[in-house]
């Protein structure tokens, strides 16, 4: 039982993980057709400000709380600087976004690297997560479990924003048929703009739970951008339903795989599996329903 029981439930966290990270992706890309490769930046980020409070506040089950909302403001207020000063000029230009924005990467990981060294700082856990449950045999670190309630509750949230306000439903209008939302007087360019704040903000989120699990470092960022990005393409573009179920299948089977081979043979078979899965279904799991005529 444990050997089944131990890749799933540490697959289940790492899977939060990239949910989080592919939360923000799966809104820009679907709406604006954008690659943002610095988007794994902004998990760097949010685990620096994970860092950076600790440093100011003694008091580590204070600091984590109070890091998860600076976090989302600060990563999400450096997404809105991408957007307005380099990704609006190249809408509707996907490769051309994708090479700047691994451009804006590798600026922001130098940045890093110059302000904090390129070690990396550890992040101190709480009393209340430096401690462990037993599921059948287990003994489950509270911090992945943290991780994944934190994910739960950042889907739950974005969920009620898309369905239940005006600003949600003038994202799903821009996503289905930005021309039409702009004939029926929907500003899709300020829905742009906060829909990157929105994405690079949850990104931060999940920047400080990665803190808690592997601590700082100026290229964190490079482990989960590309497994985002899979979630995002095998769940459906756009579609948060088909990114939740793909966010736990990479992460549970590459936790199983990871089990039977080495972590980065573990890697390229969860690559492999889920290219697979797109030649049988290349629309991914879910797809959009639009109202275009095309």
């Amino acid at each position: 039982m444990d050997a089944l029981t131990t890749p799933f439930l540490t697959g289940t966290a790492t899977g939060a993980i990239l949910l989080m990270a592919a939360l923000g992706l799966t809104l820009t890309f679907g709406q604006m057709g954008v690659i943002n490769m610095a988007n794994g930046e902004f998990l760097m980020v949010g685990a620096y400000v994970a860092y950076l409070t600790q440093q100011v506040i003694s008091s580590a089950g204070v600091s984590i709380i109070i890091a998860i909302p600076i976090a989302f403001v600060v990563a999400g207020l450096l997404g809105l600087v991408l957007e307005a000063t380099v990704i609006r000029w190249m809408y509707d230009r996907p490769l051309d976004t994708l090479l700047a924005t691994v451009g804006v990467a590798l600026v922001l990981q130098q940045l890093a690297k110059d302000i904090f060294g390129a070690q990396g700082d550890p992040v101190v856990l709480p009393g209340w997560l430096d401690a462990r449950i037993n599921v059948f045999g287990y003994e489950w670190p509270l911090r992945q479990l943290f991780t994944i309630l934190l994910a739960v509750a950042s889907l739950a949230l974005l969920n009620a924003l898309l369905r239940y306000t005006s600003f949600g439903r003038r994202i799903r209008a821009t996503v289905q048929n930005r021309q039409l939302a702009e004939t029926q007087g929907v500003p899709t360019r300020n829905v742009d703009r906060m829909t990157f704040f929105l994405g690079s903000g949850l990104a931060g989120v999940g920047g400080v739970a990665i803190s808690l699990i592997s601590g700082t470092n100026p290229t964190l960022g490079t482990s989960y951008i590309i497994p985002a990005f899979l979630v995002v393409v095998l769940g459906g573009v756009g579609q948060l339903k088909g990114t939740v179920l793909a966010a736990w299948g990479v992460g549970v089977a590459t936790a199983f795989l990871t089990d039977w081979t080495s972590g980065s043979m573990a890697q390229v078979m969860t690559f492999a599996l889920v290219v697979a899965m797109l030649t049988l279904r290349p629309q991914g799991l879910f797809t959009v329903r639009t109202r275009s005529l095309a």
